[in-house]
């Protein structure tokens, strides 16, 4: 058992991790794609809709692999996760659930990031749980990546696609449920924006698994259906992406990713850009409009599509929702709930259920120069104290406590140039990440408080 200071070098150790995007990818997902809709039409079903046209990423976006460290994927992971309303012990299953990988993720000089020994011998009803969580890690560690190449100069705010939607459409619900359209959708929407110009909307779907070989095409052609449920504007012009990351992969972790091109844009006008003010859910009639042909005229087929006229509420959905995340992030309860309809789930925020988990804003460190406000978790690491921290920058924390959810995207967009410094800090003994939103997670050895000793009773 390693030591846990040791740990917790490993952890911001970068390693390279495998990329697949390559045109022999998309054939063989194509490939997958026709064998499902051959078995769905024997057994008498219909074949699912699927995103056309995916293809390999260009090379200006992603090559063959790139530089990650096993803490950048935990925070990525903690952040996607904080919304997610899973898990009976609430505030240590969804916002730290991300620190059981703290020693699942290894390399070594010459090889690429690979599941270590511990990652390697997970109990068996739990290797789906660590193949779908490591898999959104990676998929927004790649993700993020591709985007920032793609839209220079913006910043990428991860959204959990559940959240963004439940806005619109009614998703829960005994009846709902049995509708194939609501359990197609993607896992998140990426949006890139900058103040003053329009929002770029692009839905992810991200797996992961144990198998290796082909199995990942399966699941790249599973999650073609997932992004093909959301359209922004009209059908087909929505940028998507689709990851499968192969965790047993020949030499270490893989990560396979395809892309749809398209535009995605929310352009409205200046006066409609005010995500302060309160989202009200709306009742979206759940479907797509698919343009004729010469022969047939305009289909209408299940799904959910944001219409000019919808662009300014969505773009508040998506804004707010974003700010909901990051509250969730520095600890929950009414500063995250502030942000939320009643169907995305405020209620859950308004107060703690579980005394012993309830999360709160109770922390601040300075970090490299610079404050953050946060909660974080004391816990024992192979047997040695130590703490974790999630947080915000002390400034845009501010803002989105006090509902300034404008003023936040400004000054998040202006501090960008401050995060490098932060992240050469030696100010703090332990792995820091921290991201352009200005979220921050940190980990570190504590001391051992005074122990007494216990007197034991006489049998």
């Amino acid at each position: 058992m390693a030591e846990a200071a040791q740990v917790l070098k490993e952890l911001v150790e970068a390693w390279s991790v495998q990329i697949d995007s390559t045109s022999a990818l998309a054939g063989a997902v194509a490939d997958a794609t026709a064998k499902d809709d051959k078995e769905r039409r024997e057994d008498g079903r219909e074949p699912l809709r699927r995103k056309p046209g995916l293809r390999a990423l260009p090379a200006t976006e992603v090559g063959p692999s790139f530089r990650l460290t096993p803490w950048d994927v935990l925070h990525a992971l903690g952040r996607a996760a904080v919304l997610s309303r899973q898990g009976a012990g609430r505030g240590l299953a969804e916002h730290w659930g991300c620190l059981k990988y703290c020693q699942a993720l290894d390399g070594s000089p010459g090889r690429y990031m690979a599941l270590s020994e511990e990652g390697l011998n997970p109990r068996r009803h739990y290797k789906t749980v660590q193949s779908g969580e490591l898999g959104i890690g990676f998929a927004l560690a790649v993700a993020e990546r591709a985007l920032k190449k793609r839209y220079p100069d913006h910043l990428i705010s991860v959204v959990d696609a559940d959240i963004a939607l439940q806005a619109g459409w009614a998703l829960a619900g005994k009846d709902v449920k049995r509708r194939d359209w609501v359990k197609l959708r993607p896992d998140f929407l990426l949006e890139a924006w900058k103040p003053g110009e329009p929002s770029k909307v692009v839905p992810l779907a991200c797996k992961g698994t144990h198998a290796k070989g082909s199995y990942a095409n399966t699941q790249l052609a599973a999650a073609s259906a997932q992004v093909e449920a959301v359209h922004i504007g009209p059908w087909d012009q929505t940028p998507t992406l689709v990851t499968s990351t192969e965790l047993l992969g020949q030499g270490g972790i893989i990560v396979h990713v395809l892309h749809a091109p398209g535009d995605g844009s929310l352009p409205m006008p200046p006066d409609a850009l005010n995500a302060d003010r309160e989202l009200q859910d709306l009742n979206i009639y759940p479907d797509v409009r698919v343009p004729g042909t010469d022969c047939e005229g305009e289909q209408r087929v299940s799904g959910f599509q944001m219409m000019p006229d919808q662009y300014p509420w969505f773009r508040r959905a998506l804004a707010r929702a974003g700010a909901a995340g990051l509250m969730g992030f520095t600890g929950g309860g009414e500063p995250t709930a502030q942000y939320l309809t009643e169907r995305q789930g405020k209620r859950h925020f308004k107060g703690f259920t579980h005394a012993g988990t309830g999360i709160v804003q109770d922390i601040d460190h300075e970090i490299g120069g610079m404050s953050f406000v946060g909660t974080d978790h004391v816990f024992r690491l192979n047997g040695t104290r130590v703490e974790a921290f999630s947080g915000l920058e002390a400034s845009l924390f501010d803002h989105l406590r006090d509902g300034r959810v404008e003023e936040y995207r400004r000054d998040a967009h202006a501090l960008r140039s401050r995060w490098r410094a932060v992240r050469r800090q030696d100010d703090w003994d332990g792995p820091v990440s921290l991201r352009e939103d200005g979220s921050i997670m940190a980990m570190r050895l504590l001391p051992e408080p005074p122990r007494t000793r216990r007197r034991l009773r006489a049998l």
